[in-house]
């Protein structure tokens, strides 16, 4: 599963992957600029969860000002991050991870939803998603207190993979309880950010809004439609370093789109000290290694932002062949993106295809 955490100045968390998703964002932005009727549409922002958050939405409904909507939104955001940040130490699940061995712990109801799809996501992908994968990703360079020399020896290796493993974290339903068995690190941050997105925009319509476009780091959500009447429109990139062009634009409507991928967070060949091997800032959970099959890029519509975040984390783990079985499985829109000897390849499922605004995207 990836983990893209960096700690900031200020001491937040910093994420490759919301890197990748706020470039993201900016095409989707330029993309509604050359559409959008602006006397109509109003703009809100800010920052959570170590990144930025936007929101859109068209003709405010009477009552609702854009203050009112801010300071509802920034509670809202306040709320999540106060369960789910690690980088708090005074969060719920700061709580959790520090918890004595063995012991039971009652968890709020936005953690108790998002730790719970993050477990049965883990089953589901037989591990290639794990929320409890922290470990191996700082000993691998990638985490907020590793080094990017060299990889980690056996020895560090094995101690990582021994913290890491989903099905020790039993739950219980009744109490909405988590078990932490001992040294076990739980992070959310693959799904937290899409399920404060869904959370936003059902803050929205209770509010009587119609019309909006909710990202929060590159996850995005919309509902209704753009001031022009048509469905929302977003554009995602051609995974490649150095490039920002426009590889499809999709028709979302009342959907969510998320986007993972390690195009844009890696190790570079000369910085690796054995063997002089690009080194992928995705962590197999499985294997404990870096992934080596070539997948850059992967996006996901869902009808919720938290499957499409947590989606889009899992199929960048498994293979291209592994993927594209799981989401023609399951019906997924999926767009995989596949750096190969002859260049780069997409893989798209047929529910993808029903969203692209665009005509067939080519790699030339």
């Amino acid at each position: 599963m990836v983990k893209f955490e960096r700690r900031r100045a200020d001491g937040t968390a910093h994420r490759s992957k919301q890197g990748l998703r706020a470039l993201f964002a900016v095409y989707m932005m330029l993309m509604l600029a050359a559409c959008e009727q602006p006397q109509r549409m109003h703009l809100i922002s800010g920052a959570t969860m170590g990144t930025t958050w936007s929101v859109k939405v068209v003709d405010l409904p009477p009552g609702v000002t854009l203050v009112l909507l801010r300071q509802d939104i920034e509670l809202l955001l306040e709320s999540i991050n106060r369960q789910m940040s690690t980088y708090r130490p005074d969060s719920d699940i700061s709580r959790f991870n520090s918890a004595d061995t063995e012991t039971w712990q009652v968890v709020p109801p936005d953690f108790w939803r998002v730790a719970t799809y993050s477990l049965m996501l883990a089953s589901d992908t037989d591990g290639a998603f794990d929320p409890t994968v922290g470990p191996l990703v700082n000993a691998w360079g990638f985490g907020p207190e590793s080094s990017t020399e060299g990889g980690p020896d056996a020895a560090a290796l094995k101690a990582a993979q021994a913290r890491v493993g989903w099905q020790r974290v039993l739950r219980n339903e009744a109490d909405q309880a988590l078990f932490q068995p001992g040294d076990v690190y739980l992070d959310l941050s693959a799904t937290a950010k899409g399920y404060a997105v869904d959370k936003v925009m059902e803050l929205l319509l209770g509010r009587g809004v119609k019309n909006a476009l909710v990202e929060i780091g590159g996850d995005l959500r919309g509902h209704g439609v753009r001031p022009d009447g048509q469905p929302w429109r977003i554009a995602v990139e051609k995974p490649l370093p150095g490039v920002r062009e426009i590889a499809h634009v999709l028709n979302v409507g009342d959907v969510a789109v998320a986007t993972s991928g390690d195009y844009r967070n890696y190790i570079p060949e000369s910085d690796v000290a054995a063997g002089g091997k690009r080194r992928s800032h995705l962590i197999d959970p499985r294997r404990g290694e870096p992934v080596e099959h070539g997948i850059v890029s992967v996006t996901v519509i869902h009808e919720r932002c938290l499957e499409a975040d947590g989606l889009a984390t899992a199929l960048s783990v498994l293979d291209p062949d592994e993927g594209m079985a799981y989401a023609d499985k399951r019906k997924l829109a999926v767009l995989l993106m596949v750096q190969t000897a002859a260049g780069l390849e997409q893989r798209m499922t047929p529910q993808f295809q029903q969203y692209l605004a665009d005509q067939p995207y080519s790699a030339d």
